[in-house]
């Protein structure tokens, strides 16, 4: 079987469905270009939010405890979001919503998340409600789930986009940075803080690496630095979002809700960097092909292929 076909069987139900009726839309009558590229945004958009289904469903929780959680109820609100959690990842394991092969990279994440949790809550770098039993030290087991949210986005971006890349940097530097960015995390409380070098590094390393995706049947591409941007801005908007909702809070919240401070779209750059790393262990970039710009996805017609 090539590789192609075998990449091509990951795709869920609700992606094939996605596909198939767009490919129905712009097979029936009265084609134009402005409806190729309403439906083509439509798709684009239908496909970010279903990358994004794990996470928004973990942040809809959170706002909805914040609003509706009553204090005196039997479980506390943070074990309350940790069985959420737990539910919404084995409702899409079972409903064959996720792959396994997605389910390796979020337990990476998962993992990976939990332990920088505990030792940045014991440091101060940010707090949790000290409230519930399903919970680590001072942090909630759901905090873990938040890491494994971008681990899914990421490996679901990859697969449903069909992401080709030109020039990508070669494994062993890429996974150099990583563990160096991870390292950084912690040591800068006790050394010096090394972000900037490794932002320097990160744009020797890929800035001259382009992404090329596939919607539908239109082929795009940009800077892979500028997606990396793009995601943690809006993961800095997300966060903003569940610190409202009381998830947890930076010391210059404590007294009261205010915005995260853009800085902090720096760590979530370097975190993305992170992820891709992560997320390259399993599926390995492929470098990128040349299709005519009306290529067909590889869902129509009942075709599984590239």
């Amino acid at each position: 079987m090539s590789a192609r076909s075998a990449s091509a069987r990951e795709f869920t139900a609700v992606e094939e469905a996605i596909d198939r009726a767009a490919h129905r839309l712009l097979d029936g009558r009265g084609r134009s270009r402005w409806r190729r590229g309403v439906i083509e945004l439509g798709v684009f958009t239908l496909k970010q939010a279903w990358a994004s289904v794990f996470g928004g469903l973990l942040l809809a929780c959170i706002l909805a405890a914040r609003l509706w959680w009553p204090d005196d109820a039997a479980i506390a609100r943070n074990d309350a979001l940790t069985v959420a959690a737990v539910l919404i990842q084995l409702a899409m394991l079972g409903f064959r919503l996720e792959t396994l092969r997605e389910l390796w990279v979020v337990a990476l994440f998962h993992v990976a998340g939990t332990v920088m949790e505990l030792f940045k809550t014991d440091v101060g770098s940010w707090a949790y409600e000290a409230e519930g039993i399903l919970r680590v030290g001072g942090v909630p087991l759901f905090s873990g789930f938040m890491y494994a949210a971008v681990g899914s986005y990421m490996v679901r971006t990859m697969r449903m986009f069909d992401l080709r890349f030109t020039r990508y940097p070669p494994l062993w530097a890429t996974i150099a940075v990583a563990v160096g960015i991870y390292a950084n995390f912690f040591l800068h409380h006790f050394w010096i803080d090394l972000r900037w070098v490794l932002v320097a590094a990160i744009v020797l390393l890929w800035g001259a690496c382009t992404m090329r995706f596939r919607v539908l049947r239109t082929h795009l591409r940009m800077p892979i630095l500028a997606a990396f941007a793009l995601v943690a801005i809006v993961i800095w908007g997300a966060e903003n979002i569940a610190t409202w909702g009381g998830a947890w809070a930076y010391p210059d919240q404590l007294d009261g809700w205010q915005p995260v401070s853009w800085t902090k779209i720096v760590s979530w750059f370097l975190l993305m960097i992170l992820s891709v790393v992560l997320v390259t262990l399993v599926h390995r970039p492929q470098p990128t092909v040349h299709p005519r710009a009306d290529t067909p996805s590889p869902l129509r017609d009942g075709v599984h292929g590239d």
